[in-house]
């Protein structure tokens, strides 16, 4: 995925109400120009909301949006996250369909959000004649913290959620529904960075989403995570991570 235009180049000053961010931007009469920026992410942002931090914008043109700037990546421990929660719809979607990922490749139809479960939309319903369907539920991936150890033999975590997710934990049993009806399920995490290694949950920030992820393994949903490679142009899928969802 690449951008339309290039993106602009900021420093956060604060994120807030979630979805709203003020950024310094190069400019104005003392030269900084202070402006309010849509943040699409509903997590927390744990350790990529950190004030003075680089940060990247888009900017749109359509007179009818009430904030013409969106943040669309933060610079923290020396790298680029990308933290657009919608944009790993799109590149996971387009992955598939050109058979960049090969546990889910080969399906005739690449269908996004179509409703399914109990008043839910699956992210990706892959479809073919000749096998049951796929629903593939993805979510957006930027938390690393440092852990004791974190380096050693090359290994750094990337982790979900950053926050509590009942939403989160419906969908697993909504997958889990789905392989009992004898569709296949998959769960895809999306790393919007570079810089980890390996895959796990959050178990301490929320114990319900790990023995939800549990349950939903034990009865069948797959998974898989893959990252990013990021640059101020674009976003793409990189390479596959392994998961650890056991001690």
């Amino acid at each position: 995925m690449r951008f339309p235009s290039p993106l602009i180049e900021g420093r956060l000053v604060r994120r807030y109400k979630r979805f709203l961010a003020d950024v310094e931007l190069p400019g104005g009469p003392d030269g900084v120009e202070l402006i309010t920026a849509h943040v699409p992410n509903s997590g927390s942002m744990m350790g990529v909301d950190t004030p003075g931090a680089p940060v990247w914008l888009s900017r749109s043109d359509n007179p009818n949006r009430k904030l013409a700037h969106t943040l669309e990546m933060v610079e923290a421990d020396g790298g680029l996250v990308g933290v657009n929660t919608a944009h790993p719809n799109a590149l996971v979607a387009a992955a598939i369909a050109s058979g960049r990922i090969p546990e889910l490749a080969g399906y005739a139809r690449v269908r996004r959000e179509v409703k399914y479960g109990k008043n839910s939309r699956i992210d990706v319903l892959l479809e073919d004649d000749d096998r049951p369907p796929a629903y593939v539920e993805v979510k957006n991936v930027h938390l690393r913290r440092p852990h004791p150890g974190d380096g050693q033999d090359g290994v750094i975590w990337a982790e979900f959620p950053d926050c509590p997710t009942a939403r989160g934990a419906k969908h697993l049993e909504e997958l889990a529904a789905m392989v009992a009806q004898g569709c296949r399920a998959v769960m895809l995490y999306l790393v919007q960075r570079m810089d980890c290694t390996h895959f796990r949950v959050a178990r301490d920030i929320d114990p319900a989403y790990d023995a939800g992820l549990r349950r939903a393994v034990a009865a069948g949903v797959e998974t898989l995570c893959w990252s990013c490679a990021l640059t101020r142009e674009s976003i793409e899928l990189d390479r596959p991570l392994p998961l650890r969802l056991a001690d």
